[in-house]
């Protein structure tokens, strides 16, 4: 389809600048007639009124922000104060040998995890070229999070 434009000669310049003039038309077009049909469409059909008798007997729905557990968070260092990424994180119950939860600290060495609350904790840290560090974590003293700094030791004594 070409538009027939008096004073426009068919010179492949014209012809490519009548294509534009198509294009932008049918977006001006498109755009103007979009809001049209929009306001067109009927609204959402009100919610039915609540009667006094149903609003007596409904107990409000009340929504608990409470944490679903125990929060434990921190950073890894290493003996300069560096950001130690990537190690690992495992956690168990005092006492027991088997970890429950693990996980990874991030590129800034920060981690966090959720556990269990009402029990005591250790929370042991393994990286590459450091000896592992453990701290406790006392989850039942009625707080919801405890907040960990763990500073890497590396190891000594390596064959090289």
């Amino acid at each position: 389809m070409h538009l027939a434009l008096p004073g426009l000669h068919p010179t492949p310049r014209g012809v490519m600048f009548i294509r534009h003039q198509q294009i932008i038309l049918a977006i001006v077009l498109l755009l103007v007639g979009a809001p049209c049909a929009l306001a067109q469409e009927s609204p959402a059909p009100p919610a039915p009124p609540q009667t006094p008798a149903d609003s007596s007997s409904s107990k409000p729905v009340t929504r608990s922000r409470a944490p679903v557990g125990f929060l434990v968070h921190g950073t890894v260092f290493d003996q300069v104060g560096y950001a130690v990424p990537g190690a690992e994180l495992h956690v168990r119950r005092t006492g027991e040998k088997k970890f429950h939860w693990s996980t990874y600290a991030n590129s800034r060495g920060e981690f966090a995890m959720r556990v269990p609350p009402g029990n005591q904790y250790e929370v042991v840290v393994q990286s590459k070229g450091f000896s592992d560090a453990t701290q406790p974590v006392n989850a039942a003293d009625g707080l919801d999070e405890q907040s960990l700094v763990f500073r890497m030791e590396p190891i000594t004594g390596r064959k090289k």
